[in-house]
């Protein structure tokens, strides 16, 4: 789908374009024959070729820059996709590798139980790692088909950040309070599927690229027009202005893929703004003083009015 699309718009110029190249001989041609037959002298007919000679000249080039445009945005996703590759690629091989070791040391030797017992936790942890990178690619997958209707359910906000919070930080193995939230009782009416992916992405990156030991807040406030923001702020390097938008891209990761230690796709961020627009909502980074982090805000739509006593 996401082929056919991409294309559709290099093969409309292309066509366009060579329309224009065949109109702009058929009147080079005419003006040369009108000239040989001493036709050209009318200063109407002169005036109307020249103008349409000018108009197709000029989109003409007006196409080579769009089609030099898009070469450019090819090459850029081709690399982004590079790297994609590459940060998969080491994604994958790194727990593999490591669960082959562990798994051929308890074959090869005995350990005690103390040594089993870790090995069996650094051997779920990689399975986890594995997971939750399928999950990932899975998640991109069913977005780049097009985000698959799904029936709206009330949702408790707070409890669903509450859970993605202390999933991130089991998954980081971080104390439950490296995520704080300050968040009433609020109920949105959204699918869940997407908010989970929203917020999963979000609170993930917000632990992962925080400073050492992260730091990740997060306040929710109520608007109006039923309207809710939630804000989750880290204590990380924070993100470069120029580079703000270009972060939600796809196989977008800032830096060198071979030289960065933190581990990741560049799905994240796509996923978190693919999804909001697609229930309604917007997502956006905030300015801070550069250095004291990244805050992320965003809104939801849909918000469900709590229920009267009488109720």
């Amino acid at each position: 789908m996401l082929e056919r699309r991409s294309l559709r718009a290099p093969i409309t110029l292309g066509v366009v374009m060579i329309v224009m190249v065949v109109i702009l001989a058929a009147v080079w041609i005419l003006a040369n024959v009108l000239a040989a037959t001493g036709n050209l002298g009318s200063r109407a007919v002169f005036g109307t070729i020249l103008a349409t000679g000018t108009l197709l000249i000029a989109g003409v080039l007006a196409g080579v820059i769009a089609y030099l445009t898009l070469t450019v945005k090819a090459f850029n996703l081709n690399r982004r996709q590079s790297n994609f590759i590459d940060a998969v690629t080491h994604e994958l091989k790194s727990p593999i590798a490591s669960l082959k070791l562990y798994l051929q040391t308890m074959a090869r030797r005995s350990v005690d139980e103390q040594q089993q017992q870790d090995f069996h936790r650094f051997m779920l942890e990689d399975v986890e790692r594995l997971d939750s990178l399928i999950n990932h690619l899975l998640d991109a997958a069913r977005i780049e088909r097009g985000v698959e209707p799904t029936d709206d359910e009330v949702v408790c906000l707070d409890e669903l950040l509450a859970e993605c919070g202390l999933a991130a930080c089991i998954r980081y193995r971080l104390p439950p309070e490296t995520v704080t939230i300050e968040s009433p009782e609020i109920h949105v009416r959204s699918p869940l599927i997407q908010l989970e992916i929203l917020f999963r992405n979000l609170i993930d990156n917000a632990v992962k690229y925080g400073g050492k030991p992260p730091k990740v807040a997060i306040i929710v406030t109520q608007e109006a027009d039923k309207k809710v923001k939630v804000s989750i702020t880290d204590n990380g390097a924070g993100i470069p202005i120029k580079k703000r938008r270009k972060v939600f891209g796809r196989f977008v990761r800032l830096g060198n893929e071979l030289e960065r230690s933190t581990p990741g796709t560049g799905l994240g961020l796509y996923l978190v703004r693919t999804v909001a627009k697609a229930i309604g909502g917007s997502v956006r980074i905030c300015d801070r003083v550069e250095g004291t982090g990244t805050e992320f805000e965003v809104t939801l739509t849909g918000v469900v009015p709590p229920a009267s006593p009488n109720d």
